[in-house]
């Protein structure tokens, strides 16, 4: 079996906004693999590497899907950083999704079978726009529980007024942020897991603070309470706080995680599939991940075939937490199919060969590219906020 061809189809969907980058591998069999790229609104980028890397994919193997991965990793001058991981990502993963469907088996079968029957989801509870306040966000937790969730999420300060104008200032997030997670903890209850995302906004001083103050309401944890670049910044925080820590999504490769692994500074690993690498990353980052006792919560802010990725790695990885999920079955219904289930906040795989799910060439090409605006987040004097 040989590849023929690569194509990138970058898909907008007006219901939000946003554009989705598939990737799919062709090969002289006949036989297709599906992948998706993360990095929102960088989508042309990861496209134009992608188109770099054609002539290269062209003529390989498509079984050898480690050597493929060093190929492009490695066989260069250049390499690392955020497009080009992303860009090896879809191309690994849609090499996932072939190898099973030439096999006839899914993919979690090739990753070592399935280590738990299903994938156990947390859910957004805060509406984009005027109505996200606290009283908002928690009807919409208590409908979600209802529905059968056992796990929320929310993030710090993102219904606090002055955030929707694009101004973040840190006291009034954190108090905003306390209010609403005992308003959620009174609403949902002890057993329902609540998750909060700092979202990297905060500085070691402010996270310390914040952290403390949750922590007698039991966050399930606390989400990139600090910024991705100096990760030994992390010690500092582990020491001044109890509640379990989770980070990783801006992570690009596996050297990214030598400090928070080896030192011991995180509980749960948000690796991004579709950022970093793709499965064959994935897992090399979950079996280190694991002599270390840090369980997976793969973030995944994505599309159907992100889903798809993460939840056969989740059902394959013996060391794992809870799944983020945002799109769900019927969402882009018309240009991806899927076999996943979703019950009462625990996603299930068909059993379908590969990852289970299938683009419509036509229906990617009628909702082409639509360019965008980056959120840009300042304090009130106007200087720049982490978004």
């Amino acid at each position: 079996m040989k590849i023929t061809d690569v194509k990138t189809f970058v898909v907008h969907v007006p219901e939000n906004g946003r554009n989705f980058t598939f990737v799919k591998i062709y090969t002289d069999e006949g036989l297709t693999g599906l992948g998706e790229a993360g990095i929102t609104w960088k989508e042309l980028a990861v496209r134009g590497l992608i188109d770099t890397y054609t002539p290269i994919l062209i003529g390989m193997d498509p079984t050898r899907i480690e050597h493929i991965w060093q190929t492009l990793w490695r066989g260069q001058f250049f390499r690392g950083g955020h497009i080009h991981a992303a860009a090896l990502a879809a191309i690994d993963i849609a090499l996932w999704d072939l190898r099973g469907k030439a096999l006839g088996v899914p993919v979690y079968e090739l990753l070592g079978g399935k280590t738990r029957d299903y994938a156990r989801c947390y859910c957004h509870v805060q509406q984009r726009g005027a109505g996200n306040g606290i009283d908002a966000m928690v009807a919409v937790a208590s409908e979600r529980v209802a529905e059968g969730w056992q796990f929320i999420r929310f993030g710090v300060g993102e219904g606090s007024g002055s955030e929707r104008e694009g101004i973040y200032e840190q006291a009034r997030a954190m108090q905003w942020t306390i209010d609403a997670f005992a308003a959620l903890r009174d609403a949902v209850g002890p057993e329902i897991e609540i998750c909060v995302d700092f979202h990297q906004r905060t500085t070691p001083t402010y996270a310390i603070q914040l952290a403390r103050a949750l922590e007698p309401m039991r966050p399930f944890f606390i989400e990139d309470p600090l910024r991705a670049e100096n990760a030994s910044e992390f010690a500092y925080l582990r020491q001044h706080i109890a509640v379990p820590i989770a980070t990783g999504e801006q992570l690009a490769s596996k050297w990214d995680w030598q400090v928070l692994i080896e030192k011991d500074l995180i509980d749960y690993c948000r690796v991004d599939l579709c950022i970093c690498g793709g499965l064959t990353e994935a897992r090399k980052l979950a079996s280190w991940c694991e002599t270390h006792y840090i369980e997976q919560a793969p973030h995944n802010p994505l599309g159907p075939v992100s889903t798809a990725a993460c939840l056969h790695f989740d059902l394959s990885t013996p060391l794992f937490a809870v799944q983020e999920l945002i799109w769900r079955p019927g969402i882009m219904a018309d240009i991806v199919q899927t076999d996943m289930r979703l019950d009462n906040g625990k996603l299930y795989s068909g059993g379908s060969p590969g990852l289970g799910v299938e683009l419509d060439e036509a229906a990617a090409l009628a909702h082409p590219y639509q360019p965008g605006t980056l959120q840009i987040l300042r304090r009130e004097d106007g200087s720049v906020s982490d978004w």
